[in-house]
C-alpha cells in the first residue's frame, strides 16, 4: 500500500475527465447485461442454485482477484487479465477481495459503472462470485453517495453474485461465510470466510491519536468472535471441523512476522531462516501495511484449527505465501492495471491473480495455491494508461 496509491486517481483520472488525453478505443463484445449507459440499474435474472458444491470429480477451484481498483474508465488490460484467467483456469468461484474500485467516480452512475466493470467477467461466464471490501472502495462515496452497504446491495443484484448482507451487529459490511458442499450429498466439505478488514483507523481512541502508527484499519473483536463462534457452531452441526480459507483485504501482523522470521528482527539472516521454516515463496517489494492494532484473528484461527489459509491484497507488489505454524498466509498481488505497481518499466510485471485448488478427498481440502500473472497470457505490460469507456448497464430494475 504505497503513497502512490493515494495520488494515482488525481494524475490519471482528473486529466482524462477534462479531455486532456485520448483514450484507447476498444471494441467490446456484448456483456450479457445489455442496456443503456445512461441508466444506473442492473437486471438480475432468477438466481442459480445458491449453494456451492464440489464437482463430480471431487475438485473445486477458487480464483482471487485483488485490487482491481479503478473508476468507471477501467484499464482494458484489467478486464483482459480477468477474462484470460477465468478462461484458462475455469474456476468454480471467484473472490474480488477488496479495493474493487477506487476514487474518481463523480456520480452514482459512474460508481455503478465502475462496479459493473469488475462484475462482468464472471457474469458473462456464469461463474459464481462474491466481494469483500477494502480501504479504497468508499473513496468515491462523498461524491457518488454510494457507501459499502449500497455497493453490496448493487453487487447482490447480479445473477451469479453470492454475497449476503452479513451478520447484524458486526463491524464492517458483508461479513459472511460460504460453505462448499460435498459432490454427493449436502454435507459441508469446505468453507470460505469473507471478512471486511475495514478502511482506516479512527482519528483517536481514548483521546489519543495514531500519529506514528499505521493508519489502516483492523478486524475488530466482534468480527473475530463471530468467526470463532460460527466455526464452533459449524463443527457442532456437522460433527467435524470444516476446513476453510479466509479472505481479508488488509494483511495481518503475522504476515510481516512470518516474512522476517520474528517480531522485531528484520535481517537477511532471520529472513533466510524464515524462508526455510515457513516455506515462503513469492516476492515482497513493499512493507506490509496492517493497522495499528492486532485484532487477534490469527490467534483465534490457530485455536480453532479449521482455517488452512488467510489471503489478502492491499500491498500491490507483494505476492508471497508461506506456512505460518500450520496456516498459510499469503498475498494475491494486484489485478488492476490502473493503480500503482512496481517502479518504472517494471510497473505491471506482477499484475495477476491467485488460484486455489481444492479436493474434497484430500485431508484439509486445500491441495495447493499459486499465482498466475498477466505476463503468462501475453498481455501488454507497457507502463502506460489504456482506459476504456464503461461497460454497459442494463435498463431494467431488479425485483429481487
Amino acid at each position: 500500500m504505497s503513497n502512490q496509491d493515494q495520488q494515482k486517481g488525481l494524475d490519471r483520472r482528473s486529466f482524462i475527465k477534462i479531455g486532456g488525453m485520448s483514450t484507447l478505443a476498444l471494441t467490446l463484445a456484448t456483456t450479457g447485461l445489455p442496456g443503456n449507459l445512461l441508466t444506473n440499474t442492473v437486471h438480475a435474472e432468477k438466481k442459480p442454485d445458491a449453494k456451492l458444491h464440489f464437482n463430480s470429480d471431487g475438485k473445486f477451484k477458487v480464483v482471487q482477484f485483488n485490487d482491481t481498483q479503478d473508476d468507471e474508465r477501467i484499464d482494458r488490460r484489467t478486464l483482459e487479465l480477468m477474462e484470460k484467467v477465468l478462461d484458462s483456469e475455469k474456476p468454480d468461484f471467484v473472490v474480488l477481495n477488496g479495493d474493487n474500485i477506487a476514487g474518481g467516480c463523480d456520480t452514482e452512475l459512474e460508481m455503478k459503472q465502475a462496479l459493473n466493470n469488475v462484475a462482468q467477467p464472471m457474469e458473462k461466464r456464469g461463474i459464481k462470485w462474491a466481494v469483500t471490501f477494502g480501504n479504497h472502495d468508499e473513496d468515491s462515496t462523498s461524491k457518488s453517495g454510494m457507501d459499502e452497504k449500497a455497493m453490496l446491495q448493487f453487487y447482490m443484484k447480479y445473477k451469479y453474485n453470492m454475497n449476503e448482507p452479513g451478520e447484524n451487529g458486526l463491524t464492517g459490511t458483508g461479513n459472511m461465510n460460504l460453505l462448499i458442499r460435498h459432490s454427493k450429498g449436502n454435507k459441508a466439505a469446505f468453507n470460505l470466510w469473507l471478512l471486511d478488514s475495514g478502511r482506516y483507523a479512527p482519528s483517536q481512541i481514548a483521546g489519543q491519536d495514531f500519529k506514528g502508527y499505521p493508519t489502516w484499519d483492523w478486524l475488530r473483536f466482534n468480527q473475530v468472535n463471530w468467526y470463532y463462534e460460527k466455526s464452533k457452531k459449524l463443527e457442532k452441526q456437522y460433527g467435524y471441523k470444516v476446513p476453510s480459507l479466509a479472505f481479508i483485504h488488509i494483511p495481518l501482523w503475522e504476515h510481516r512476522f512470518m516474512w522476517h522470521g520474528g517480531v522485531d528482527v528484520r535481517t537477511q539472516a532471520s529472513h533466510e531462516l524464515a524462508m526455510a521454516r515457513h516455506q515462503i515463496t513469492g516476492e515482497r517489494n513493499e512493507d506490509e501495511c496492517p493497522g495499528p492494532v492486532n485484532g487477534g484473528l490469527f490467534s483465534a484461527m490457530l485455536e480453532r484449527g479449521d482455517v488452512k489459509g488467510v489471503f489478502c491484497g492491499h500491498d500491490h507488489i507483494n505476492t508471497y505465501c508461506g506456512n505460518y505454524y500450520g496456516i498459510l498466509l499469503g498475498y494475491a498481488g494486484n489485478t488492476g492495471f490502473g493503480t500503482y505497481g512496481l517502479s518504472g518499466a517494471q510497473r505491471n510485471r506482477l499484475r495477476g491473480a491467485r488460484v486455489f485448488n481444492l479436493d474434497e478427498n484430500k485431508e484439509g481440502g486445500l491441495v495447493e495455491t499459486h499465482m498466475v500473472f498477466a505476463k503468462d497470457y501475453g498481455i501488454d505490460l507497457t507502463a502506460n494508461d489504456q482506459s476504456i469507456d464503461p461497460l454497459p448497464l442494463n435498463t431494467e430494475q431488479t425485483n429481487s
